[in-house]
């Protein structure tokens, strides 16, 4: 695999830091793990669901010393989204990243994940499915209140 970086680009592989003063090519000529610079998420913008199980993810690539105590908070993880999800297409992509990640693809499970962010948003923009429903069944009760009111009024 051909990697291209940028002079003071970073890349991650093996769980080391390496940076490059020049542009550079880099070919790996057997299996290694590795991180763009670029795809990299810093703790502090972790901070949305799958944000955070994203740097969970990164965290197994860039430091193996931690990788068994990830595995385990990424499993809480991943149940926890699946059992609290409603968006089909999120808790599809959850799933592949769980599979990707038990088969050891967790590069993959990074451009999976990376792949949802934008449906992440949309959905934790947009007002929640429960929450227009016990709107309109606010709207509705207190149509027939008022009616009621309304009669009782009347009647008095």
């Amino acid at each position: 695999m051909k990697i291209f970086l940028r002079a003071n680009e970073r890349i991650f592989i093996n769980g080391a830091v390496l940076r490059v003063d020049r542009k550079v090519s880099l070919e790996l000529m057997n299996d290694a793990t590795f991180l763009l610079e670029n795809h990299v998420l810093q703790q502090e913008d972790a901070t949305t669901p799958l944000k955070q199980l994203y740097y969970v993810v990164q965290l197994m690539l860039m430091d193996p010393s931690v990788a068994g105590d990830a595995q385990v908070l990424f499993k809480d993880m991943v149940e926890g989204l699946l059992s609290t999800l409603e968006n089909r297409e999120l808790v599809e992509g959850v799933k592949a990243v769980d599979v990707e990640v038990s088969t050891g693809k967790n590069f993959q499970a990074l451009k999976t994940l990376r792949g949802l962010f934008d449906t992440e948003a949309e959905v934790l923009e947009s007002p929640s499915v429960s929450t227009a429903k016990l709107a309109a069944y606010a709207q509705a009760h207190s149509s027939e209140n008022g009616g009621r009111e309304q009669a009782d009024k009347r009647g008095a």
